[in-house]
Parts: C-alpha cells; sequence; structure tokens
C-alpha cells in the first residue's frame, strides 16, 4: 500500500491517503501533548509503543465482535485503517471519578463510579473539548439518534471488555475516550486506544500508568506505557 499525500496531522498522528480510496495510513508519531496542545513535547519511541499498542487492543476488540477501523500494521509506527466519516464527538466512560470530573463536580478523587458514567464532549481543542449532551449533538446534527445509541452501546461494551483485561494485568481501567466513525452505513470505532487516551492505574499501590504521568511531570512516561504493555503481553518492536 503506498503512502500518499498528508490528509490530517493530529497532535500525535498524521493520516496520509493510499493508492486505495477506502485506505488510509495512520502514522503515530513521537510527539506529547497535553491540555488541548498547550503543552508539547517528543519522547523517544512513543509512536513506535502506541502503534504496536493500539494495534493489540483494536484486534482484540475486533475479536470479540466490536468493528474498528483497524485493518493492519506496516510498520512500527504505521498501521492500515479504513477510512471513516468521523462524528465530530469523543465518548467518555469513567469507572472512577478523576481529573475534569473531580475539579467540575468536587468529588473525590479515585471514587468508584457504579455505574460507571458517560459523557459525550465536543472534538474541538480550539473550544477545550466541551461537555455537551444527546440535545446538542441532535440540534446540530452531528448524529443521529441510532448513531447515538450506536455509540454508546460499543462505548460500553468496550469498557466489559477491557475493564476485565485491565483487571488480569493488575491495572485499573479509570476511564477512557472513543471517537466513532460510519463504514459503509455502519458505525465504527476509529481513532486510537492507548495509554495517550485513558487513564491506568496499578491496583495495589494506584500509581499511574498513562499520560497523567506527562501531564503531571511525573517521568518515566514511555516506560510505563512499556511497562502496561508488558502486563498485557504485548512485545513492542523498538527497531
Amino acid at each position: 500500500m503506498e503512502k500518499q499525500k498528508l490528509l490530517a496531522q493530529g497532535k500525535a498522528k498524521s493520516m496520509y491517503e493510499t493508492d486505495s480510496v477506502n485506505v488510509l495510513l495512520m502514522e503515530f508519531r513521537d510527539d506529547a501533548s497535553a491540555f488541548d496542545g498547550k503543552k508539547m513535547s517528543a519522547l523517544n519511541n512513543k509512536g513506535k509503543v502506541n502503534n504496536q499498542f493500539n494495534a493489540f487492543i483494536l484486534d482484540l476488540l475486533a475479536k470479540q465482535g466490536i468493528e474498528t477501523h483497524f485493518i493492519e500494521t506496516i510498520s512500527t509506527h504505521e498501521s492500515l485503517v479504513k477510512k471513516l466519516d468521523m462524528f465530530p464527538i469523543e465518548c467518555v466512560v469513567r469507572n472512577r471519578a478523576t481529573g475534569s470530573l473531580c475539579r467540575r463536580l468536587g468529588v473525590e478523587d479515585g471514587l468508584i463510579l457504579d455505574p460507571p458514567l458517560f459523557e459525550f464532549f465536543l472534538k474541538d481543542d480550539a473550544l477545550g473539548d466541551p461537555l455537551i449532551n444527546e440535545n446538542h449533538i441532535l440540534s446540530f446534527k452531528w448524529a443521529s439518534q441510532s448513531d447515538i445509541d450506536e455509540m454508546k452501546r460499543l462505548t460500553f461494551q468496550v469498557n466489559e471488555i477491557l475493564r476485565e483485561l485491565f483487571d488480569k494485568a493488575n491495572l485499573i481501567l479509570v476511564d477512557y475516550k472513543l471517537e466513532f466513525g460510519k463504514f459503509e452505513g455502519r458505525v465504527l470505532l476509529g481513532d486510537e486506544f492507548t495509554p495517550d487516551g485513558c487513564r491506568l492505574w496499578d491496583k495495589d499501590t494506584l500509581e499511574k500508568l498513562d499520560k497523567d504521568r506527562f501531564r503531571q511531570d511525573l517521568g518515566d512516561v514511555i516506560e510505563s506505557y512499556q511497562e502496561v504493555a508488558n502486563r498485557l503481553g504485548i512485545e513492542i518492536n523498538l527497531d
């Protein structure tokens, strides 16, 4: 598959057209960002770790019946994916309270949320990815009711699968975000699932093993990502 014109560039990934109209090349870069791009840095091997971590998770989800855009990895830091018509929406599930939820509602950090909390956010860095609800989505025609229902169903299904996966690795899946798009009329999971877009805590120590290490200047960011990968049995190739 031939890499062609740059289609879009985000804070940590670049999307390229290929010689197939329905297939994109997704390149994971070493860039790290936080606070809607206000804090930026480059972390050695981040692109390779996240590309292979994402491939493992999305392949696992596909085997559990979650249709995703992922096709295959073609290098240590690149993957081929289906070209989706993306919704401008982030779907967030919180199994524990932390981060912006604690600041917004004044609740205790680490509070177990039962049932898990689902939230929608508008994907717009310039606006700070504001919290929205189903009425916003319908009024602005960002998605249909059936698409909303399917995104919520799939997001909760992912939660059941991955909470169990991480629990077996002695990790708590604190929260995460997912993005979806349409492909041939179907709602598919797009974007990525890596420690960039979720929070993972050690079950015994509550040590943070995710991008909060970058946000909060805790150090050993990529080492922590690799620790999570090792616990899941993912063999990361850094060559």
